[in-house]
């Protein structure tokens, strides 16, 4: 190929999810000869900006989320006023997006985050360029900050989401339901492999990949099953958590003496974990949600992060494939009640399993390279004019 098919990524660092939607989309590019360049967006473009926005969100979501949950609901809604905030956003960032753009040339834009895709969707309103858009909705719910008619496709989780999307009044041509892109170990489905003994069971608990300040208070409940578990409890980039789960005295914490804990920081290979865990206890952010269905593991939710976490777990517990534990203190008897009765586990792992047929990375892939097709013949059929 030549140095023309170069595609550009644009994400931003508002938790983890979005960044490894991007990566895991270069790979799978670069396979196919691309140059796949990923561009974090905020960071490249306002250093006062990347702080407002990565920075404030972390501290929004951790310290006033019912704040976090207005303005979220707020600009679902993009009205007058909420576009104009976007109006004043997109001239911040585009000078430097433009600069990306003008000296790349590239054949395709892919945005694996909301404010972006919007962004990106104004520029190319403004007949800033017209090389095709695709976006790549991390949640299971539409957010009206996604919505620009200059979007060319959207890729979606489900068809669960593609009926949100419809029902919001996206055209149904340009959505395309072939999974959230995730890290590459996932993309062999496995599904589920619970433990073979019936008496104990295996309780992964995370916290995303900030690792949730609720994981300390999880642990403890957890450690009061009446019967037997194995739990594992990754922390992510929360040093101080792992820190803190590791030093904590589980042996005189737990209330059955057979149940035993491991602690974890950041791991790379969270595929095995799940491989090996009859359940999964975490916040349901798109990226794990897409992998524990990849894996068919059933998912406890006892905290998410305001607006599309709630959405996304309203998703599992709609799809069967999840529950809300509406306070920490029940999950003991949640847990011990799903372990002593696994039928429940294997349906919701069913569920799961089911909906990881819809899974589909290589499909991406041949949407990516038709919008890329269809660009360049427009591009050689216009020059020739």
């Amino acid at each position: 190929m030549g140095h023309r098919n170069i595609v550009l990524i644009f994400t931003a660092s508002t938790g983890g999810g979005h960044n490894l939607a991007a990566q895991s989309l270069q790979k799978n590019l670069s396979r196919r000869g691309y140059d796949v360049r990923i561009v974090d967006t905020f960071k490249a473009s306002s250093k006062i900006l990347n702080k407002m926005i990565t920075g404030g969100y972390e501290k929004m979501v951790g310290t006033t989320p019912k704040l976090y949950d207005l303005l979220y609901r707020k600009f679902d809604k993009m009205t007058a006023f909420q576009r104009g905030i976007f109006h004043v956003g997109t001239a911040l960032i585009s000078p430097e997006i433009m600069s990306l753009i003008l000296d790349d040339s590239p054949v395709l834009l892919i945005s694996t985050h909301p404010f972006v895709t919007n962004v990106l969707g104004r520029l190319k309103g403004m007949k800033a360029f017209h090389i095709p858009l695709l976006s790549i909705v991390t949640d299971y719910k539409f957010h009206g900050v996604y919505r620009s008619q200059n979007v060319n496709a959207y890729v979606v989780g489900s068809a669960y989401t593609k009926a949100d999307m419809i029902e919001r009044g996206i055209d149904p041509a340009i959505i395309y339901p072939y999974g959230i892109p995730v890290r590459e170990e996932f993309e062999e489905k496995k599904g589920s492999s619970c433990s073979t003994d019936r008496t104990c069971g295996t309780v992964l608990l995370m916290g995303g990949s900030l690792g949730d300040k609720h994981m300390s208070v999880a642990f403890e409940a957890l450690l009061q099953t009446e019967v037997p578990i194995h739990l594992l409890a990754v922390c992510g980039k929360n040093e101080a958590m792992a820190e803190k789960l590791s030093a904590a005295p589980w042996q005189t914490l737990r209330k059955n003496p057979k149940t035993t804990a491991e602690v974890f920081g950041y791991v790379e290979q969270i595929s095995d974990f799940m491989s090996r865990s009859d359940i999964i206890v975490t916040k349901p952010g798109g990226l794990t949600t897409t992998e524990a269905i990849l894996r068919g593991i059933p998912m406890l939710i006892p905290y998410t992060y305001p607006g599309q976490e709630e959405s996304n777990a309203e998703f599992l517990e709609e799809s069967g494939m999840g529950l809300r534990v509406q306070d920490i203190s029940e999950l003991p008897g949640v847990v011990d009640h799903l372990i002593k009765h696994r039928g429940i586990v294997e349906e919701m792992a069913d569920n799961m399993n089911t909906a990881a047929q819809d899974y589909a990375p290589e499909k991406v892939t041949a949407l990516c390279e038709k919008l890329i097709a269809d660009y360049l013949a427009e591009t050689s059929e216009n020059s020739g004019q």
